[in-house]
């Protein structure tokens, strides 16, 4: 499995960047490519995102299981996908922790495994086409908040 840890620092509050994150829709919202529905299980959704892999763009489809900690502001995930071809299977755990009051830190630690005719492309780019996603969302969910943040309280 291939592991990714890094932090990013969102221009916003740590509640306000918690209530975003704690909001899977609004977090697929977020990420350039990916869509969300409510499965039948709780905290279970079903899930796509197209992703670049090299030369070769795919959509993976699976599901995805989340579990919240309000308290510590931590949100666990696993995901499971295919591509759309039926070839490759995609696998990715980890944990995102919403930390400071502001501007807040968002640390996001795991890992994800490809495995099928992808499996090099992974393996090879796999970390810096994860860096991007978090890059696109921090920056979507700043965008996000921003307006929220700056709106005059009643």
């Amino acid at each position: 499995m291939t592991e990714l840890s890094e932090q990013i620092t969102i221009a916003a509050s740590g509640d306000a960047v918690w209530a975003v994150v704690s909001d899977p829709l609004a977090v697929a919202a977020c990420i350039p490519g990916a869509t969300l529905t409510a499965a039948d299980a709780p905290g279970t959704y079903a899930g796509a995102i197209k992703v670049k892999f090299g030369p070769t763009a795919v959509t993976f489809t699976g599901l995805v299981s989340l579990a919240y900690d309000d308290a510590a502001r931590r949100c666990t995930i696993e995901g499971r996908g295919r591509d759309g071809r039926g070839a490759s299977n995609a696998l990715a755990t980890g944990t995102v922790t919403v930390m400071g009051s502001g501007p807040a830190t968002l640390t996001v630690q795991g890992g994800f495994q490809v495995s099928g005719p992808l499996e090099g492309f992974a393996r090879t780019g796999g970390v810096h086409l994860a860096r991007a996603l978090l890059a696109d969302f921090a920056r979507n969910l700043e965008a996000r908040i921003a307006p929220a943040e700056a709106a005059p309280a009643p």
